[in-house]
C-alpha cells in the first residue's frame, strides 16, 4: 500500500443537514444523535447555526477554474435536523413513515428543505457528488446542490472542471438525505445516464428520474421518471456491464401502497430493478426483486464475473430486524437468490439512513461492509463470502469503535481490495483506508487519508488507469480526488 496523503489542517466550516424528514424512535436515541453529529447537523461547542460561514465562490470554470475553497452557509435544514437529534436524545422522537400511502404531513414538511445562503447549483454548494470515468478517461462528477442536479467533466483528475450542465432543477424538493446522491454511469459508445430522486408531494413520496446523453455528455435529454408506477421511489443505484447493459435498482413503495389500500400495514419498502439495453433511452423488465427492505438506506451494487448485478441492502427480517442481505440474479430477468450477510439482530422501526458497501474481486469473492446497532454487535463491520453469498466469514470490526466508524466504501481489482470509511472524533471527520492483497484474508493497518472540520460527503472509491482514488467532497476543501493505491 503506498504512502497516504498527510492530514491537512482545515478551518472549521458550517454544519449541514442530513435530510428533511429523518426522525428516530425513542429506542434509537443515542444512535440518532450520533448520526446527526456524524453528518454535521448539530453545531459544535460554541458554534451556533449561521455563524462562521465563509463567502461562496462559484466553481464553474468553462474558461478559467476557480479554487474549490468556498464553503456554504447553513440553512433551515440544519435547524430541523438539529432539533430532530435533540428530540431523539430527549427520548421524544417518533419515526415517520416516509412515502407511505395516505400518510399525513406534520406542519410544513418543506420547511426543512428550503434554501439557505448557499442557493447556487454550483459545486461550491454541493451536498453529495458521485464520480465516473468515461471511455476517454475523463472524470465526470454528478452532484446535488442549490436545488439542482448537475454534471461537469474534468480532464485533469478533478483539479478543474468544464462548464456545468444542469440535468434538472427541483427547488425545495430534491432528495438530499444522508444516503441520497445522484448517480452517473456510461458505456463505451458514448452514452451517459444520470439518476436521482426528488419528493413529489408533502407526504414524502419520491420519484426516481433518469436523464441520458448519447453524445458523451455534450447534451442531455430532459429528465424523466424511470417508472410509471405512482408509488414512492428513492435511492437509485446505477451500474453498466461490459456489454453496455445498464442496470438500475431503487427502493420502491408500491407494495406498501398496495397494503395500505387493502387496509393492511407494511413497513419499509422493496427492492425494484430494471434494465436498459439502449444506452438509457428506455428501461424495461421492471420488477420487485425483494419485498421487504429498509426504506431509507442506499443499495450497494457490484457486477459479478458474468456481468450480472449483485445487491447488498438492509432487509427487514421478521420481528422488525433490519440486518443486511445479499441478492444475486441467475440471469438479467431470471430468478434471484437472497442470503443474510450477518445475524446482527438490529430490531428497530427507525430509519438508520446508513447503507452498506460491496465489491466483488476477480476470484468472485463478495466483500461487504456495513453499519449496525444490533444486539449481537454495534458499529462498522466487514465480512466476505467465497460461495456467492451463501456463507460469510464472521464479521470483523472496522475502524476505531470510539470514533464512530461508518460510511464505508469498497473497491476490488483482481484480488486486491481497498476499504475506506469515515471516523469522527467529536470535531474532525477523517477518512481511513486499509487494503488487502490476498482477497480479504489479511489487511494492512488502517491509515488516515484526509481529515476535515465541518461538513463532508461520504467517501467513495474509484479506479482509473491503474490507480485507485478516494473521491471526497467537503465544504472546506471542495472536491478532491486523492490517489490511495495502484491496481494489479
Amino acid at each position: 500500500m503506498p504512502a497516504l496523503t498527510s492530514p491537512v489542517g482545515i478551518p472549521a466550516g458550517p454544519p449541514v443537514a442530513s435530510g428533511p424528514h429523518r426522525r428516530c424512535a425513542a429506542g434509537a436515541a443515542m444512535f440518532c444523535l450520533a448520526l446527526a453529529l456524524w453528518v454535521g447537523a448539530v453545531p459544535g461547542p460554541g458554534q451556533a447555526h449561521g455563524q462562521g460561514a465563509l463567502p461562496v465562490t462559484a466553481m464553474e470554470a468553462p474558461a478559467a477554474p476557480a479554487a474549490p475553497d468556498a464553503p456554504d452557509a447553513p440553512d433551515a435544514q440544519d435547524a430541523q435536523d438539529a432539533q430532530d437529534a435533540q428530540d431523539a436524545h430527549a427520548g421524544h422522537g417518533g419515526h415517520a413513515a416516509h412515502g407511505s400511502a395516505g400518510s399525513a404531513a406534520t406542519g410544513d414538511p418543506y420547511r426543512a428543505l428550503s434554501a439557505g445562503s448557499c442557493q447556487e447549483p454550483t459545486l461550491a454548494c454541493a451536498r453529495a457528488a458521485s464520480p465516473f470515468f468515461d471511455r476517454e478517461g475523463a472524470l465526470w462528477l454528478a452532484w446535488s446542490g442549490g436545488g439542482a442536479i448537475s454534471v461537469a467533466r474534468s480532464t485533469d483528475l478533478g483539479v478543474t472542471f468544464g462548464a456545468r450542465t444542469e440535468i434538472a432543477r427541483h427547488p425545495g424538493t430534491l432528495d438530499t438525505g444522508p444516503d441520497a446522491r445522484p448517480q452517473i454511469v456510461g458505456d463505451d459508445r458514448g452514452n451517459l445516464v444520470v439518476a436521482y430522486a426528488f419528493f413529489r408531494d408533502k407526504q414524502w413520496n419520491a420519484q426516481v428520474n433518469v436523464a441520458t446523453s448519447h453524445d458523451n455528455g455534450h447534451t442531455f435529454a430532459p429528465a424523466r421518471p424511470v417508472s410509471a408506477d405512482p408509488s414512492s421511489q428513492r435511492f437509485p443505484s446505477l451500474s453498466v456491464n461490459a456489454d453496455g447493459r445498464i442496470f438500475l435498482a431503487w427502493i420502491d413503495k408500491r407494495l406498501v401502497a398496495a397494503a395500505s389500500t387493502s387496509g393492511q400495514k407494511k413497513a419499509g419498502g422493496s427492492i425494484a430493478t430494471a434494465w436498459s439495453m439502449d444506452g438509457g433511452s428506455t428501461f424495461s423488465g421492471e420488477r420487485i426483486a425483494y419485498d421487504d427492505s429498509c426504506e431509507c438506506c442506499r443499495i450497494a451494487v457490484a457486477l459479478d464475473g458474468r456481468g450480472l448485478p449483485v445487491l447488498v441492502f438492509r432487509a427487514i427480517f421478521p420481528g422488525s430486524v433490519r440486518d443486511h442481505a445479499v441478492l444475486e440474479f441467475a440471469a438479467p430477468d431470471g430468478a434471484v437468490a437472497t442470503h443474510r450477510v450477518a445475524n446482527d439482530g438490529w430490531k428497530t422501526d427507525a430509519c438508520p439512513h446508513h447503507g452498506p458497501a460491496l465489491a466483488i474481486s476477480g476470484s468472485g469473492t463478495y466483500h461487504v461492509a456495513w453499519f449496525t446497532q444490533g444486539q449481537a454487535r454495534q458499529g462498522a463491520f466487514y465480512a466476505r463470502s467465497r460461495d456467492r453469498g451463501v456463507h460469510f466469514t464472521a464479521p470483523r470490526p472496522v475502524g476505531n469503535p470510539k470514533a464512530q466508524p461508518g460510511r464505508a466504501a469498497l473497491l476490488a481489482r483482481g484480488e486486491h481490495v481497498w476499504l475506506a470509511w469515515k471516523e469522527f472524533d467529536g470535531r474532525r471527520a477523517s477518512v481511513m483506508i486499509q487494503d488487502s492483497t490476498d482477497d480479504g484474508l489479511t489487511w494492512s493497518a488502517p491509515g488516515k487519508v484526509a481529515e476535515v472540520t465541518g461538513y463532508s460527503d461520504h467517501p467513495l472509491l474509484v479506479a482509473q488507469a491503474g490507480k485507485v482514488y478516494l473521491s471526497w467532497l467537503t465544504t472546506a476543501n471542495g472536491y478532491r480526488l486523492i490517489e490511495v493505491g495502484r491496481t494489479p
